[in-house]
């Protein structure tokens, strides 16, 4: 206890919310802008203190602490549910904020985009899920529907469903989309195979598969970029 220093006697300066309304947001570190979200510490903690300790479990990878779970905050003394909540909502409101300024209008024209367009909803998943974007002649979004979502490895993906949606949309073509919870970014053969599925289907109704693409939290795979279409 005789180490410890509360926030309140910190330099002006270094306290995250006064430092923020006086030089800005962009002054303050990772630890400092986690605190603000956690607010108060405890007794033998400073809200930095436990900002730091939730760094140091996210290996301070800003991506891997979008993974953890409630679970996982609270494992450390002094985090609670209340607020683990907080920080895994503001992590979703960045994420959702990203994705908004690549979604109006959006024309997907390369992997690049696809993979923006996308990445916040897969990225950072435990398990996989399947989703697709439905295109107009433009290669404009016309809108993102999840199919499937499954275990660790896998999820079941209903072809009639996704050509449903297809056709509801007036889709001139559809990009597929998967995640590996690995972080793997080679395709598997059921990938291939599933892929290959509807394309076919797909050429039936003289709808296109423009790209299928592999998300993990170490980037992206493109079937189309790699000449698998």
């Amino acid at each position: 206890m005789s180490n410890f220093i509360s926030i309140k006697n910190l330099a002006e300066d270094d306290k995250p919310r006064e430092k923020l309304a006086l030089k800005g947001k962009a002054a303050l570190s990772d630890v400092e802008l986690l605190a603000i979200l956690i607010s108060t510490g405890t007794r033998k903690k400073t809200a930095i203190d436990l900002a730091r300790e939730i760094l140091q479990k996210a290996q301070n990878d800003l991506n891997q602490l979008a993974r953890l779970t409630i679970n996982d905050f609270c494992t450390i003394d002094g985090i609670g549910p209340a607020k683990a909540i907080t920080i895994i909502a503001a992590i979703e409101l960045a994420g959702r904020k990203q994705a908004s300024e690549t979604k109006a209008k959006a024309q997907i024209t390369k992997s690049r985009q696809a993979y923006d367009y996308i990445r916040y909803r897969l990225e950072d998943l435990p398990f996989e899920e399947f989703w697709i974007l439905t295109l107009n002649r433009a290669n404009i979004v016309i809108a993102e529907y999840k199919i499937s979502e499954g275990g660790v490895s896998a999820t079941l993906v209903d072809l009639k469903k996704i050509m449903k949606i297809a056709i509801n949309d007036l889709a001139s073509s559809i990009v597929l989309y998967h995640n590996h919870p690995s972080g793997a970014l080679i395709p598997s053969d059921s990938d291939k195979k599933l892929t290959f599925k509807i394309i076919n289907a797909a050429r039936e109704l003289e709808i296109t598969v423009y790209d299928h693409l592999i998300i993990s939290n170490n980037g992206y795979f493109s079937f189309a970029d790699e000449g698998l279409l």
